[in-house]
């Protein structure tokens, strides 16, 4: 059998979005407000979930313990009250857009979780805006 678990979790964090290749009003035309060199910042709310076979055993398809404490060690330690393009290294050459946010949180979390089981990501810059990613 098999099942999706899910863990939520919260992180607090500024960026810009802009290309350093680009001008400033190229920038300004693609990225409006989100361009402003003083930097904005989102409360973001992250969905973590994790799709595998339910072990006989423990009826867990992975302890949500475990699957909390990769999320404070690869996320929300990393990211909360960060900004983005000055203080994570994974967006010092790369646009910290929501897709490119919750691509890098899956590459972390998938790196601590078991090769056979899936893993979906689900970050919201804002209560109407999220993007979800699943290696594809």
């Amino acid at each position: 059998m098999r099942a999706t678990v899910s863990r939520r979790a919260h992180f607090n964090a500024a960026h810009r979005l802009f290309r350093k290749d680009w001008d400033f009003e190229k920038n300004q035309a693609v990225f409006g407000k989100c361009n402003s060199p003083n930097f904005h910042g989102h409360n973001y709310e992250l969905i973590v979930s994790v799709t595998g076979d339910i072990d006989p055993e423990t009826g867990f398809v992975i302890d949500l313990k475990i699957l909390s404490d990769i999320i404070l060690e690869e996320v929300e330690n990393p990211l909360d009250h960060k900004n983005l393009n000055l203080d994570v290294p994974e967006f010092a050459d790369l646009n910290p857009t929501a897709e490119n946010i919750a691509v890098v949180i899956w590459n972390k979390v998938k790196n601590r979780i078991p090769n056979e089981m899936q893993l979906e990501v689900t970050l919201f810059e804002t209560p109407r805006n999220s993007v979800s990613y699943s290696g594809n």
